[in-house]
């Protein structure tokens, strides 16, 4: 029987020791919001990392109060009895660095000025997330990772944690994923940072100053990417050419699916901070374990020790099924331990945010490998 892991408390934990980051600059110090579910063994080896994706955070599972009726961002697949499952694993869920969900980000103080970041926040990568995790591994009292798992940009955390700290997990998940973003991806990430540059509240990033934020700006861009995960098929079946009146509104909204990215941009607009989306697309689009080019994906795949699942959704347009499989394909050339399953969806990149059967019981199935793995049985 599967159920919620029920109220949970976020913990903001601060680190006081300078994080040195990839791109040259440093944090003299810094804050993580995190949540926890389940129960860390004695000997501290069933330990989950969960990494959220581009507008994610550490609110994975659960509700953080009886009254709220949102469960955390993977709550289908996170609790008693569930993919991952919390009577069997301790399971860390953060907001990274240079989010807008508590953890160090341009919102935040800088110790230095004694005003907010802004724009003035150092340019993060996956690489500098994957260290802060680390560093809360260790705060943790967690030497090694039962599993890392992300979906989307999450998944690229796993990938990268698997290059970096290859003795600190035993397995990585790794869904709807990519080793690096095409032109095209990048194109449409710029679109959007664009979107928010241009809106007349942005002011270069320091919005804070006059006391407004760029909501046009970021409800764009938010529409912008979110026609991006969802699959033409998707779109169709939801929406249609479906007019949900005769004549236009006072906005001039007609067809359903105006008015479903319209609402989801507003929404976006009123908690998303528009450096940390502007930060965040760039982290995505640095992100190249080869260095561009200066070395092949099986090289740099050589120094990993741990199993790999890889999942990918066959309508997923934004990291299509051919792009996992570079992963993959680059592991069995570093003859690497490897599953993969491209899996049947018409739910476009979002698929794996969504419950789908099969994609439950190959996750489920791979996460109580891992189990059984830790307890010995063969």
């Amino acid at each position: 029987m599967t159920s919620s892991v029920g109220i949970v408390i976020p913990e903001l934990i601060a680190f006081e020791t300078a994080l040195d980051l990839e791109r040259g600059r440093s944090l003299p110090r810094y804050d993580l919001m995190v949540e926890t579910y389940g129960t860390l063994d004695a000997d501290k080896n069933n330990a989950v990392l969960v990494c959220h994706a581009l507008s994610g955070d550490h609110h994975a599972a659960g509700y953080h109060d009886t009254e709220s009726n949102k469960p955390g961002w993977w709550d289908h697949y996170i609790g008693p009895g569930k993919c991952i499952d919390t009577d069997l694993f301790f399971v860390v869920s953060l907001n990274n660095l240079g989010g807008c969900s508590g953890s160090t980000g341009p919102l935040s103080i800088n110790p230095v000025t004694g005003k907010a970041y802004g724009p003035d926040f150092p340019e993060i990568t996956i690489l500098d997330w994957v260290h802060a995790q680390a560093r809360l591994a260790d705060h943790l009292g967690i030497e090694k990772f039962a599993a890392i798992v992300g979906g989307s940009l999450g998944g690229m955390q796993a990938l990268q944690w698997s290059i970096t700290y290859p003795d600190r997990l035993a397995a990585a998940l790794i869904i709807a994923a990519t080793p690096r973003l095409t032109a095209q991806n990048i194109a449409f990430n710029e679109v959007a940072r664009q979107a928010i540059i241009r809106d007349p509240n942005f002011f270069d990033g320091n919005y804070a100053d006059y006391d407004v934020i760029p909501a046009s700006g970021v409800s764009l861009a938010r529409m912008v990417g979110h026609i991006t995960y969802l699959s033409d098929i998707a779109m169709g079946k939801k929406f249609g050419r479906s007019l949900p009146r005769d004549d236009h509104d006072a906005n001039g909204v007609n067809f359903a699916v105006e008015q479903y990215l319209r609402y989801q941009g507003q929404q976006f607009s009123g908690h998303f901070d528009a450096n940390t989306y502007i930060l965040m697309t760039r982290a995505l689009d640095y992100f190249d374990p080869t260095k561009n080019g200066l070395t092949t994906l099986p090289n740099v795949l050589k120094s990993t020790v741990c199993k790999f699942l890889i999942l990918s959704f066959t309508t997923d347009w934004r990291f299509s099924p051919s792009r996992s499989e570079e992963i993959v394909d680059a592991l069995i050339q570093a003859d690497k331990q490897v599953s993969y399953t491209r899996l049947e969806s018409a739910h476009g990149h979002d698929a794996f945010l969504i419950p789908d059967a099969t994609y439950e019981r190959i996750f489920k199935a791979f996460m109580n490998r891992i189990h059984l793995d830790l307890r010995g049985v063969q």
